[in-house]
């Protein structure tokens, strides 16, 4: 693990501050009436102002996946990231860790990265040539004819940056929450054995989705209608959030089928020391998370038509193909596969009240050859299928909700880790608003 921790100086409030009293008295009046087990009331996910609340009480607070070391393996790599009003510049530096700055030039505010990746030494900004340090010191300024300048007093903003198990997180908060490092210290013994130290990048997948940030992150936390993913449904297990005795007729034989594999993939987690238990706590601290290893259908190695590897070279140092998936997801904007052969990670990215980016990021071994080792379309196929059938779900359930027809309906047993999320999103807005 290596971490490393700026001071920010940022105050993400002022999105509220043009807000007035009564307006804000409304939408608090929204969460606080919030029905328990049902969706939420339309305004959630078409309202601009509670779209900036959403970005003050939950982006502008709390951590967030950014990308993994494979995107940025190298001194001076450096991703752009951008949600809401922010944009951020996670630059690996020369120790091994990430600077986290905000990508505004403190001169008058022009972007300073306008790449979503590439490599740097300094920081240019292309507007007036201000120059920045990778740790975000101002070391040149052109000022004709004026006096003395003072550079140490316009550094860019900085942000709280962490790196667990090769995932980079970071937080704008002045005071991020403390709780995230426990939370690490439960998932990293899952992640470590696939090393993404050792991964490189794929594939990246950049989809934006006619929908509410919050309704993307609902629909990956259930899988009632699962039944729409053919390609997805050769390797996961549709019956993913169902328990004994409210298994639908149509999928008993499924149902067994899971058992069994699930039994089969334990004893090989015991055998090679692998934690494999659920672990959740979704909605009972401020680092919401969910953690397991489960096993995949067919071969039980990938996600593919047969359940069989979609990379001849495995990850870390793991000694066996059939290793299910390790699946992890973090409140509030991301989730990983982590397979044998390979690794996903999702992120979502709120682009305003009713566009959201998904980037989605294959990672394989990094001596794995493309052509010989794995097969590109293969490897990616079915998670591409599967992102753009979700962008439908979630572009039906925003104009839906935006519809005068539109009213609040009750969750289902299998959707448990929707309400949860939802109970999550507003325990955290509640706080921010009291």
């Amino acid at each position: 693990m290596t971490a490393s921790v700026s001071a920010p100086r940022t105050t993400p409030g002022k999105l509220t501050a043009t807000l007035t009293d009564t307006r804000l008295a409304e939408i608090k009046t929204l969460f606080e009436n919030r029905r328990e087990g049902y969706s939420l009331e339309g305004p959630f996910y078409t309202d601009p102002d509670l779209f900036k609340v959403d970005m003050e009480a939950i982006f502008g607070k709390h951590w967030l996946f950014a990308a993994s070391i494979a995107e940025i393996p190298e001194p001076g790599d450096y991703v752009t990231l951008d949600y809401g009003p922010y944009s951020l510049i996670v630059l690996r530096n020369d120790d091994g860790g990430v600077n986290v700055l905000h990508n505004v030039c403190r001169h008058r505010g022009a972007r300073v990265l306008t790449e979503a990746q590439g490599t740097t030494g300094n920081l240019v900004c292309g507007y007036h040539s201000w120059t920045y340090s990778p740790e975000g010191s101002l070391i040149h300024a052109s000022s004709p004819g004026e006096g003395k300048f003072d550079k140490n007093c316009f550094a860019l903003k900085k942000a709280h940056s962490r790196i667990y198990a090769g995932l980079i997180f970071v937080c704008i908060a002045e005071e991020p929450p403390t709780d995230f490092d426990e939370v690490a210290k439960i998932f990293e013994p899952y992640l470590a054995p696939h090393d993404l130290g050792k991964t490189k990048v794929a594939y990246q997948q950049n989809i934006i989705e006619e929908g509410n940030w919050k309704l993307v992150m609902e629909n990956n936390r259930e899988c009632y209608h699962c039944d729409g993913h053919p390609e997805l449904a050769c390797s996961l297990f549709p019956t993913w959030g169902l328990t004994d005795g409210i298994i639908p007729p149509h999928l008993e034989e499924v149902w067994e089928r899971n058992k069994t594999a699930q039994a089969d993939l334990e004893a090989r987690c015991r055998r090679y020391g692998l934690p494999y238990e659920v672990l959740e706590e979704l909605d009972t601290r401020i680092a919401g998370f969910r953690i397991s290893r489960e096993s995949l259908d067919g071969d039980g190695e990938s996600f593919s038509a047969d359940g069989h590897r979609l990379s001849k070279k495995l990850l870390g140092d793991l000694r066996d193909f059939r290793l299910g998936r390790c699946s992890m997801h973090l409140q509030p904007n991301s989730w990983f596969h982590f397979q044998s052969d390979h690794v996903i990670t999702f992120g979502a990215f709120p682009i305003n009240e009713h566009q959201t980016l998904v980037r989605t990021t294959w990672l394989v071994a990094d001596d794995a050859v493309e052509g010989d080792d794995y097969d590109l379309e293969k490897l990616t196929y079915t998670w591409k299928q599967t992102n753009l059938q979700d962008k439908n779900f979630v572009e039906l359930c925003q104009v839906g909700a935006a519809s005068p027809a539109y009213e609040q309906g009750p969750y289902m047993k299998s959707e448990y880790q929707v309400e949860a999320f939802i109970n999550w999103y507003t325990q955290r807005a509640l706080e921010h608003l009291a």
